[in-house]
């Protein structure tokens, strides 16, 4: 078998057998065949696409280019959820405490965040004494306890996918649906996952700008997902503004914190729910979506996802006390307001350019050796549709210096007002079953 071979089979639009992509995976991730053979391979899926059989076996072949969790040893379905990214993607910490009380086993792996603000990892380190450093039996033994644990990823999962992404990143191939597709859903395979729901962010602030593409993407990754035996599902979810009101990681921990104990934001609150209900059917705790809803619904008024979030906490190290005095966790020195020029109705928020702001601020990482601050960042203090009055407060800035010009000149460039009454942008899109 000839890597040009394969090259040209796919510029001229034929379908690769499993074992061509499997010679091209291994020998890739071997460094038997060269980065300029890896990129006119990635340029010809992009122009021509792969078929639902071709998608679901490269992603097979980066799964098993590296280490696979064995979770067989955590009782029950494991649900795994990915989202897209975002700005103030809080999800996770909701999602994690809220499915694990209902009795879903929630055996997470996270990364840390390149970009607007931490990841989940950075997000939960703003808790003092946290850790994600466990082995695997102590994974394995707090998910059977309190069905909820969350550790750093694995080095050595899915190498090809990581070999592959940088050549995209550099070759112009990076927003081609299989290759996208593959990439997320060979890394939920990879770790374990028995079923998987999804969030594709859609709009300014996510990777996938349309509804259009967003539903392409989403319908590509459930496919992959059936077609590998994994029931997947995936939500569409606007992006179009930030998610919640905070940006930053104390701040969204605090906002997580409100959101489980039924005083968080609308929309943090309503996707969460979504996303939750659709991991409860899919854990087997649940024969409708109603149905999970209601008892995601009752263990937020009863207080149990609160206490597993606690159990949580303590189980890796962390003070479980920030959740009764959230002024536990890392405080920025200055709360800077940023008050409206004018009166009106916001617009629009331009999601990645405000998120951007909180990077300004040390919220997130510009590059993998950035230090992150993890007390600074925005509060939000109105969304898309809401009335501002000139004066009033359209941002909080949480801020360890106190020249932020530079961040308000941001925040006033993309919060825009109107002098008429806008709608609200509709939160959840689409939901993709198939």
């Amino acid at each position: 078998m000839r890597m040009v071979d394969i090259i040209e089979k796919k510029r001229d639009g034929f379908e690769l057998t499993t074992e061509e992509i499997r010679f091209f995976i291994e020998g890739y991730t071997k460094g038997e065949i060269p980065d300029y053979q890896a990129s006119s391979l990635a340029m010809a899926i992009y122009f021509q696409d792969m078929t639902d059989k071709e998608r679901a076996d490269l992603t097979m072949a980066m799964v098993e280019s590296g280490d696979q969790i064995d979770l067989s040893g955590i009782d029950g379905i494991k649900v795994d959820k990915h989202s897209t990214g975002g700005v103030g993607d809080t999800t996770t910490l909701v999602l994690g405490p809220l499915v694990a009380a209902v009795g879903v086993p929630v055996a997470k792996m996270s990364g840390r965040g390149l970009g607007h603000t931490g990841g989940t990892i950075d997000k939960l380190e703003s808790i003092e004494g946290f850790h994600v450093e466990l082995t695997t039996e102590q994974f394995m033994q707090q998910v059977n306890d309190i069905k909820l644990a969350v550790i750093g990823q694995s080095g050595n999962l899915t190498p090809a996918d990581k070999k592959l992404y940088a050549l995209r990143d550099v070759t112009g191939t990076v927003p081609s649906i299989p290759l996208i597709a593959s990439s997320i859903m060979s890394k939920k395979i990879a770790a374990g996952a028995d079923a998987i729901v999804l969030d594709v962010k859609t709009g300014d602030g996510a990777f996938m700008k349309t509804v259009e593409d967003s539903k392409k993407l989403a319908h590509a990754m459930v496919q992959i997902g059936k077609n590998v035996g994994r029931n997947t599902m995936a939500i569409i979810s606007d992006m179009n503004q930030p998610l919640g009101y905070a940006i930053g990681n104390a701040l969204e921990m605090k906002e997580a914190i409100d959101t489980l104990c039924g005083k968080g934001p609308e929309d943090l609150t309503e996707l969460c729910l979504t996303l939750g209900s659709q991991m409860v059917v899919l854990g087997g705790h649940a024969q409708t979506i109603e149905e999970a809803r209601k008892q995601l619904e009752e263990v937020i008024a009863n207080g149990a996802a609160l206490d597993v979030f606690k159990k949580f906490i303590k189980g890796q190290g962390g003070n479980p006390a920030v959740v009764d005095d959230p002024s536990l966790l890392p405080q920025a020195q200055y709360m800077i307001e940023v008050p409206a020029k004018e009166s009106g109705f916001v617009s629009h928020i331009v999601a990645d350019e405000i998120g951007t702001a909180a990077m300004l601020l040390g919220a997130g990482r510009a590059t993998k050796e950035s230090e992150i601050d993890l007390a600074v960042g925005l509060v939000l203090r109105k969304k898309v549709g809401d009335q501002v009055k000139a004066g009033e407060s359209l941002v909080t800035i949480y801020a360890n210096r106190e020249d932020v010009e530079e961040v308000k000149e941001k925040i006033y460039a993309n919060i825009k007002l109107s002098s008429e009454a806008i709608t609200a942008p509709k939160l959840i899109e689409d939901i993709i079953t198939e």
